[in-house]
């Protein structure tokens, strides 16, 4: 079984350490690989950046298609950018990292709390929360108001303020798990839990977990309706290389 991890921002140590935590959890026989994008921001942080990331993941679901035998994607952003696009593009299972941290979240306890980056990214995820139908069992969305590039440039500073909320979470919101909002975060998982006494959920092993079991039962993107492949097109200026794509022909 083969799951690429989409990391949508073009940070190459954030991909490696999404990279590494997806091969320790992942089942032996499993190979995992990653990439980003080749243009894009450097981190993930709000609505423009989403907007831009989303088609790099889209592009690095149709190079891999090209390239690879990949039996499933992750898109490794809390934000899940690109997410319905990239399953349009594929017929291979993709799992957005928010998507899966909130289903795992949900069959662990009955109430969980959101720690997450900086505060404006706490609406997106609320946004999320509504459109996968968690919001009733989300307490609160919180942010140790840390940049995402922190996690690499300050790493010990960074998981100080994430456990202070993980914390305050524990001890305010009346939950029994906690999920970290940020594909940065993959690495923290059993520290955090350790330090805070509670299951820790992080998307980017959630979604490999996920993935494999889909793989395991033959599943994949469904092709009728909003998840068929997209009609061929004519498009123009930096998008033009994607003119008269044929997916339904030369797609996996």
């Amino acid at each position: 079984m083969h799951l690429h991890l989409i990391n949508p921002n073009t940070t190459a140590g954030m991909t490696e350490t999404i990279r590494l935590a997806g091969s320790a959890i992942a089942a032996p026989g499993t190979r995992i690989t990653a990439s980003q994008p080749v243009s894009g921001p450097v981190s993930i942080e709000g609505h423009f950046d989403e907007a831009i990331s989303a088609v790099g993941v889209v592009e690095e679901v149709l190079r891999m298609d090209r390239e690879a035998q990949v039996d499933a994607y992750v898109v490794a952003c809390f934000g899940d950018p690109g997410l319905l696009a990239a399953r349009e593009a594929t017929r291979a299972p993709v799992i957005g990292i928010a998507e899966a941290a909130f289903h795992m979240a949900s069959l662990i306890s009955t109430r969980f709390s959101v720690v997450t980056t900086l505060g404006r990214t706490v609406i997106i995820a609320e946004h999320l929360l509504d459109q996968y139908g968690f919001r009733h069992q989300c307490r609160r969305v919180r942010a140790a108001e840390i940049p995402v590039l922190d996690l690499e440039d300050d790493s010990d500073c960074a998981l100080d303020k994430i456990i202070e909320e993980s914390r305050r979470a524990r001890d305010e919101d009346g939950i029994g798990a906690i999920v970290l909002g940020c594909g940065g975060m993959a690495d923290l998982t059993e520290t955090i839990s350790r330090e805070v006494g509670l299951p820790v959920v992080e998307g980017v092993t959630a979604a490999v977990k996920l993935s494999e079991a889909l793989v395991g039962l033959g599943l994949g993107t469904c092709k009728t309706g909003d998840l068929a492949f997209p009609r061929p097109k004519a498009f123009s200026g930096t998008f033009q290389h994607l003119s008269h794509l044929d997916l339904e022909t030369t797609g996996r």
